[in-house]
């Protein structure tokens, strides 16, 4: 049986696995309140790195369109098309940037 739609491609980040980080268990509470303030922070670190690759992916995206729309001709206005060309410009730096202070932070 086939699904109908659209299929979208599943990618999965992995991801150093460092002494410090180990596998929580569930059913198990943390010794201390301080090892469990350092977990937590730990999850918020990586998941707020997370946040920021996906920012640097939908920069460099959002890029592509617009030097798509920059290159359109005529089907597309002349602000519209001038304003991409800027953004075709400026967001691939942007991207860069987060991608550098992302691996700082690892």
């Amino acid at each position: 049986m086939t699904r109908s739609g659209p299929r979208t491609k599943d990618k999965t980040n992995l991801r150093l696995v460092t002494p410090e980080s180990g596998i929580y268990e569930l059913m198990k509470a943390p010794e201390t309140t301080a090892e469990r303030v350092k977990r937590l922070q730990m999850e918020a670190r990586a998941l707020a790195v997370e946040e920021i690759e996906q920012l640097e992916r939908t920069l460099r995206e959002a890029a592509r369109l617009a030097r798509d729309i920059a290159g359109g001709g005529d089907a597309y206005p002349v602000g519209a098309r001038e304003l991409a060309s800027r953004m075709a410009e400026d967001l691939p730096a942007k991207a860069e940037t987060l991608k550098q202070i992302a691996a700082r932070s690892l």
